[in-house]
């Protein structure tokens, strides 16, 4: 069955495939627009990635939306080696697998350009901080990071640091999985005594979903709710609304323009999948959420220091090389993730 799949893979051409997953990319957005059965998209989701496997099989190179196949990789970029069966697809959007066996993470680490955390790096933490290492670090459930040890270098020389995370409003009421990445943050900054801003992109799930942008900044407050009751420490915590601090911060609109300048059309679309009948919003939506990363963004909290670093919570498929390759090169993000819960 698999020989004669390969072989039926291979009498079509790489733009003959490169149609049928465009066309079964928006099949998918379709059905999570109109709130489909999970199973139901379950099927299309499984599709998708199969074909995402044929097509890279056939053409050598990784499916990007609006980018038509080439006779050959751009210079400068390897060719990737042929997927196999049982590759995973994980970006901001969508988590699937055709793998019995789940998500590999130790394959996600190399495809990110991450580091995974290792025993030592949590005895580093352990050691610098004089406290034992939260569950979630021990048990493997935050795996994999990107510069650390720079963040825990500055701390022992007296510089200080703060943390970003967020949440992206869809809902009244947020569920044990969205609360993770807060309770690890809370315990961040309980033992480093650092602030903490929390985004709350309203505006991007208004550009995403099919809600009013009355609906998204009410969740944004309902939402904020359910974070507060974390925990954090109430004199070092900004939580914000896009749609409302926006408007308010020339410092944080500032960072946002600037971003956006270094950040080509061309490549967002390539990095994100973005397609030419995706509304504008969601081309410039990235920059805004890199902009907090930018101390300069925050002036009524660091006062306009530029020197300050910023540590990132997050969920894995929140984060992949490509995307912020550019912001890496301006420093712009330090990165821990976390395994999909």
């Amino acid at each position: 069955m698999t020989d004669s799949q390969t072989d039926g893979a291979a009498a079509e051409s790489p733009m003959e495939f490169y149609e049928k997953l465009t066309a079964q990319g928006e099949a998918v957005k379709a059905l999570k627009t109109g709130k489909a059965p999970k199973e139901e998209i379950d099927v299309a989701v499984k599709l998708l990635l199969q074909l995402k496997l044929d097509y890279k099989r056939v053409s050598g190179q990784d499916y990007k939306a609006g980018c038509p196949p080439t006779d050959s990789p751009a210079s400068g970029e390897s060719v990737p080696a042929a997927a196999e069966d049982g590759d995973d697809l994980v970006d901001p959007w969508t988590v699937a697998t055709s793998n019995a066996k789940g998500i590999d993470y130790e394959k996600l680490i190399v495809r990110f350009g991450s580091s995974k955390i290792e025993a030592e790096l949590i005895e580093r933490m352990e050691r610098v901080t004089g406290q034992k290492a939260h569950r979630f670090l021990r048990r493997g459930i935050f795996f994999s990071h990107r510069d650390m040890h720079q963040i825990l270098d500055a701390y022992e020389n007296k510089k200080s640091f703060y943390l970003y995370t967020g949440r992206g409003p869809s809902s009244e009421a947020m569920h044990m999985g969205h609360l993770i990445p807060f309770i690890f943050t809370k315990w961040l900054q309980d033992v480093f005594d650092i602030p903490l801003v929390i985004q709350l992109t309203d505006d991007e799930k208004y550009l995403w979903k099919d809600l009013t942008l009355e609906d998204c900044h009410r969740y944004a407050v309902e939402n904020a709710k359910d974070i507060i009751a974390c925990g954090f420490d109430v004199n070092k915590t900004f939580i914000f609304s896009d749609l409302d601090y926006m408007g308010m911060s020339s410092g944080f609109y500032r960072n946002v323009v600037k971003i956006q300048k270094h950040v080509t059309f061309n490549q967002v679309k390539g990095i994100f999948g973005f397609t030419d009948s995706d509304c504008i919003g969601k081309i410039s939506f990235p920059a805004i959420q890199a902009a907090p990363s930018f101390s300069t963004s925050f002036p009524q909290i660091f006062n306009g220091r530029k020197d300050i670093q910023c540590l990132i919570p997050c969920a894995i498929d929140q984060v992949r090389r490509k995307p912020y390759k550019k912001l890496q090169e301006l420093k712009i993000k330090r990165f821990m993730q976390m395994s999909k819960v």
